[in-house]
């Protein structure tokens, strides 16, 4: 057991779980929808910032520790597929159908796309 990696996953973790419920709270509040605006937010922000990082590393010799502290701990926090998930169950449970939908297709496709554009968005810098 590394728990150097260990530790800066912890610290990545507390940090990211902080951001995200700090930033999908306010997200939510700025709208009265049902939608989950909140966590397709963080999810999207998550996926271009990992694009970003995942360039940026391959570029600048970062340690094990450093990648994990932000790859793994704070983006792995940042980001929520749980959440997604469950918030997409209750949509259809509710029998929200388009809300659903809507939200499985923007949450694979915008956080795909917003991968891309942190990659995009690295080799232009």
């Amino acid at each position: 057991m590394n728990y150097s990696l260990m530790l800066s996953v912890g610290i990545g973790g507390f940090i990211g779980a902080i951001l995200r419920f700090s930033l999908s709270g306010w997200v939510q509040k700025l709208t009265t929808s049902s939608f989950p605006f909140g966590t397709l937010f963080v999810n999207i922000l998550g996926s271009f910032l990992i694009g970003f990082l995942f360039l940026y590393f391959q570029q600048i010799n970062f340690s094990a520790i450093q990648k994990a502290l932000l790859i793994t701990g704070l983006l792995g926090a940042l980001t929520t597929f749980s959440t997604f998930s469950l918030e997409t169950l209750l949509l259809i449970q509710q029998e929200y159908y388009v809300k659903a939908f809507s939200n499985i297709i923007l949450n694979v496709m915008l956080s795909i796309g917003a991968t891309f554009m942190g990659m995009m968005l690295f080799k232009r810098i």
